[in-house]
């Protein structure tokens, strides 16, 4: 992972001598019945390394391998400190080439790399491990997140042959942008139109939340709830079925608030 989201990165721009790359880090969050496990320790340049086919942060790397995206994970949880070891294999049906452009002047891009996955997951620390569907994708911008835009909310839902995507953002100029991609398990992108928009409670943080969803659906578990961020697990009506959708809603406006970015380190430490 870049430094989207890292108060030190902002801090750098702040002072105009801005390195993304002296500002990385792997986040990793586990979540069952054993509780939430959360690491975000973002590294200075020193402790980087890549090349076409692998990403090195400190003790944790990422690499392609024969096909398949494997993730080293050694980190470290906040804020109670206890070891994350394991590694993550995700093996694609197909590569996605199909990128989106986010924002009218073309600063910031999605791209689905893989949308469904076969995924493996074995942990020593702690000792757990699962198989399933998994899901890649790729964000980059010219830009920090905050100048473009306002909010977002993406979710993703699990199809049976590939997987269902929308996107709705507002942008700094108040503008809406929204979209909807059917992504099989080939690779093939379908558009679809937009569903209407359903509102949703709001959090503890007092999150403003909505859902775009054609039929019913309901929320299983809160996984991530904070000042700027949420991250849901849903189950959705679809013409399938009920399917499992991840559902996340993003208030820029709330992360550019000075209090949200000095409440950052206690969930991001940082390694120089």
């Amino acid at each position: 992972m870049g430094s989207v989201f890292s108060p030190y990165y902002a801090r750098a721009r702040r002072s105009g001598d801005a390195d993304p790359e002296n500002h990385c880090a792997l986040n990793v969050a586990l979540y069952g019945a054993g509780g939430h496990r959360w690491a975000m320790t973002e590294r200075g340049r020193r402790w980087i390394c890549r090349d076409a086919t692998k990403f090195v942060i400190g003790p944790s790397a990422m690499r392609w391998e024969d096909g398949a995206l494997i993730i080293d994970i050694d980190e470290v949880t906040v804020p109670i400190p206890s070891r994350l070891r394991g590694q993550v294999r995700l093996t694609p049906s197909a590569i996605c080439s199909h990128e989106v452009r986010l924002d009218s002047q073309g600063l910031h891009v999605w791209r689905p790399v893989a949308p469904f996955s076969r995924i493996e997951a074995v942990f020593e620390k702690p000792a757990l491990r699962w198989s399933g569907i998994g899901y890649h994708d790729s964000n980059w911008g010219a830009a920090p997140l905050e100048e473009s835009f306002e909010s977002w909310v993406w979710s993703r839902a699990a199809m049976k042959d590939g997987a269902a995507i929308v996107y709705d953002t507002v942008l700094r100029d108040g503008s809406n942008a929204a979209f909807a991609l059917h992504i099989g398990a080939e690779g093939g992108v379908t558009e679809m139109p937009v569903p209407p928009r359903r509102e949703m409670p709001t959090t503890f943080w007092r999150m403003a939340r909505h859902m775009r969803a054609e039929r019913h659906f309901e929320a299983v578990s809160l996984f991530e709830d904070s000042p700027f961020y949420t991250r849901t697990l849903l189950k959705v009506e679809t013409e399938e079925g009920r399917a499992d959708a991840f559902h996340e809603s993003l208030s820029l406006t709330r992360f550019r608030n000075p209090v949200v970015q000095l409440m950052l380190p206690f969930r991001m430490p940082r390694r120089g």
